[in-house]
């Protein structure tokens, strides 16, 4: 019996089961890094609208507070109308805090965040996508390997006298991929 069991598996007998769970375990990576990119790039982007609003929030006050401080006017005929100077000098002093936390902002970051939040998501965006194509490269070497092995002398008679092997599906390009994409700008 041992014997038997010796020379079944020298005539590659496990080829089969091997090669198809090397086929699943690749497929596994093609779910895993599609599930990294659901997961990773909605909350990246999420930071990068975070960054963006707090620096267009800066920008749209010292925007709006020098409009405001610009159209209260206080000249020498109404210099002594204590309404009118407190509407002046609280728009003066609305414009200085407001360009106050744009120093802040740019003393912080020389380089406005979000452009750097925009690049990094940049360099995620690709390395995901790199990652995608990696695995569903080595899913579709894996199911090659499996679907030659069941197709071919002795493979094809262990698949179908024992294992019941189906041909596995592989990844076909989307229609209209053999273009390349338009770039506008």
């Amino acid at each position: 019996m041992a014997l038997l069991g010796l020379v079944l598996a020298g005539c590659g007998v496990n080829n089969v089961p091997t090669l198809e769970e090397k086929a699943k375990a690749s497929w596994s990576e093609v779910q895993n890094q599609y599930q990294r990119r659901a997961d990773l790039i909605p909350n990246l982007v999420e930071t990068v609208k975070g960054f963006a609003a707090q620096e267009r929030e800066v920008l749209t006050a010292v925007v709006e507070a020098r409009a405001k401080a610009s159209q209260v006017k206080v000249d020498a005929s109404t210099i002594t109308d204590p309404a009118k100077f407190k509407e002046f000098q609280d728009a003066q002093n609305q414009l200085s805090g407001a360009l106050g936390r744009l120093l802040v902002t740019v003393e912080r970051y020389p380089e406005l965040k979000s452009n750097q939040n925009f690049l990094a998501l940049q360099s995620q965006l690709e390395g995901t996508e790199n990652r995608v194509t990696v695995a569903r490269r080595d899913y579709i070497q894996a199911v090659q390997a499996f679907n030659t092995e069941i197709r071919t002398f002795p493979g094809v008679i262990w698949a179908r006298l024992f294992w019941g092997a189906k041909a596995m599906e592989t990844f076909a390009a989307t229609a209209g991929a053999e273009r390349p994409p338009a770039v506008k700008f």
